[in-house]
C-alpha cells in the first residue's frame, strides 16, 4: 500500500477513526451534534450533518467493520480509478445515502443515523465492477466471489429494508451500493463491459 498512490482512502480512513474515537471516548457532544436527524435537520438547518454524520460511529464494532472494509478495498480502487474520481465517488455515495435517509425519515422526530456505511458501500460496489471475480471474505472468513456477494448483499438489504428488525440503516446501504454501480457506469462504462467479459470467461 503506497500513500503517494492512494492518499485519499488512507486520509479518509484516518479521519473516520480519529473523529469516531473523539466522539466515543473524549467528547460525546461531537456525536450528538453530528447525528443525522432528518426531522430536526430540516427545521434547524443543520445541513452539514448530511456529511459530518459519515465520520462518526456509534460503537467500536461499527467503526471496526467499516474501517476494515475501507482499508481492504479503498486503496485498490483509488489506485485503479485515480484519486479525484475516488474522492468524488466517496462523497457522492455519502451524500446520496444520507439524502435517501433524510427523505424517508423526514417526518420522524425520533430517528437518528450515523456512520460511513453508505459511502463505503459505494466504494465496495465500484470495486466489484472492476474486480468481479475476486474473492471477498464474508465476516472476514468465508470466501465468496465478488459478483455473488453483490447479488446476495443487494437481495438481503432489499429484504431487510422491507422487514425492519434491527437498527441498521439498510436503505442507506442500498443507496450507497447502487451509487457505486451507477458511478462506474457514468464515469467508465467500458468497465461494465469488461466485468461481464471476465465473468463470462470464468463461467466457460
Amino acid at each position: 500500500m503506497n500513500f503517494e498512490r492512494t492518499p485519499a482512502a488512507l486520509i479518509i480512513l484516518g479521519l473516520i477513526v480519529l473523529v469516531s474515537f473523539l466522539a466515543l471516548r473524549v467528547s460525546p457532544q461531537i456525536l450528538r451534534r453530528n447525528l443525522l436527524r432528518p426531522y430536526w435537520m430540516l427545521r434547524e438547518r443543520t445541513y452539514d450533518t448530511i456529511v459530518t454524520s459519515g465520520f462518526i460511529h456509534g460503537d467500536f464494532g461499527h467503526l471496526l467493520f467499516n474501517g476494515l472494509t475501507l482499508y481492504f478495498f479503498g486503496p485498490s480502487l483509488e489506485a485503479r480509478i485515480g484519486t479525484g474520481r475516488f474522492v468524488a465517488l466517496y462523497f457522492i455515495g455519502l451524500v446520496v445515502s444520507s439524502l435517501g435517509t433524510v427523505y424517508k425519515q423526514r417526518n420522524n422526530p425520533d430517528y437518528a443515523a450515523l456512520g460511513a456505511s453508505g459511502a463505503i458501500l459505494a466504494v465496495l460496489f465500484a470495486y466489484i465492477v472492476y474486480y468481479p471475480t475476486n474473492m471477498l471474505y464474508l465476516y472476514f472468513a468465508i470466501p465468496v466471489p465478488a459478483v455473488l456477494f453483490a447479488f446476495g448483499y443487494l437481495a438481503y438489504s432489499w429484504w431487510a429494508s422491507k422487514n425492519k428488525r434491527d437498527n441498521i440503516n439498510h436503505d442507506a446501504h442500498l443507496d450507497g451500493a447502487f451509487t457505486g454501480l451507477i458511478f462506474v457506469g457514468l464515469t467508465d462504462f467500458p468497465a461494465w463491459r469488461r466485468a461481464f467479459e471476465v465473468i463470462g470467461d470464468k463461467l466457460n
